[in-house]
């Protein structure tokens, strides 16, 4: 599926600031879409481990002479396929279930870089992300999931409105609850390790948050939600690209620090936080 997308895109002749913007807008989107379920399902640490299982991937796939995008991705892939029923049977609440994954894979990903010892730029790059070395292929991949994640909240909007409400609930209501949990696991990793060239395996956790953390201080309709996170997090990497293109700083560090400043322009300006004023009105007898 990857290969004819790629031959596609061999076509246009794209040059590297142009795949790097196309970079951006699937990067943002993706993440973003995903960033939705992580902050109304109250578990940002699915991003962090996640995130850190792409990063020892590649390190362990540069190590081993393997491709270290397939080699991020079928670790993530791992990881999901072990998190989700892992966390469902196990006496424990998911965050700490995250918690032991997550400094597990943080561990391995620095061991792995000890062990290195060939240059560690590529392994570097994977960390912090390069945007204006974005290839065809990558483009393709990242074209691929952002498609297929799309398609899964067009087709199951209804069950995934479900499991954010309420996963005991919507199980309750016979909505399949743990396969769009599963799904959802799964595709974090797939676009997380889509991704380790864009804003790199470490970095990546900002726009699984930031996006979604954003929409929720705008909004409380779920499909405007879903909107206006895709909106924050192609614009913070676009204007993040923007920002590393004209002062020739790193990409996937630009774009983390937009996302932020774009998250607090949205806290000022919430419609939901309380205002001196009424809090002064609330006081007055």
């Amino acid at each position: 599926m990857v290969e004819p997308v790629a031959s596609l895109l061999e076509g246009f002749m794209l040059l590297p600031l142009q795949r790097a913007l196309l970079a951006c807008v699937l990067c943002g989107l993706g993440c973003s879409l995903l960033s939705v379920f992580i902050v109304l399902m109250r578990m940002p640490l699915i991003g962090v481990s996640m995130s850190h299982a792409a990063f020892a991937g590649a390190v362990f796939g540069i190590l081993f002479g393997f491709n270290p995008v397939v080699s991020g991705f079928l670790l993530c892939i791992a990881v999901a396929g072990v998190l989700g029923p892992f966390s469902d049977r196990v006496s424990m609440s998911p965050e700490n279930a995250l918690g032991i994954f997550f400094s597990f894979l943080m561990g391995a990903a620095f061991l792995g870089m000890g062990i290195l010892t060939q240059t560690k730029a590529g392994a570097l790059n994977l960390m912090w992300g390069n945007l204006l070395s974005i290839s065809r292929r990558d483009i393709a991949v990242l074209s691929v999931v952002t498609a297929v994640l799309v398609l899964f909240l067009v087709l199951f909007f209804k069950e995934v409105r479900a499991v954010l409400f309420h996963r005991k609930l919507a199980a309750s209501c016979g909505v399949p609850e743990r396969l769009v949990y599963y799904a959802i696991l799964f595709l974090t990793g797939a676009v997380v390790s889509a991704n380790l060239s864009t804003v790199g395996g470490l970095l990546i956790f900002a726009l699984l948050m930031q996006p979604g953390a954003t929409a929720l201080q705008l909004t409380y309709d779920l499909k405007h939600f879903f909107c206006l996170a895709a909106a924050a997090g192609v614009l913070a990497c676009v204007s993040g690209l923007v920002l590393s293109y004209v002062f020739d700083l790193p990409s996937g560090a630009s774009v983390v620090v937009m996302a932020t400043a774009i998250f607090a322009l949205s806290y000022i300006f919430s419609p939901k936080r309380p205002r001196r004023g009424r809090r002064a009105q609330r006081k007055t007898p």
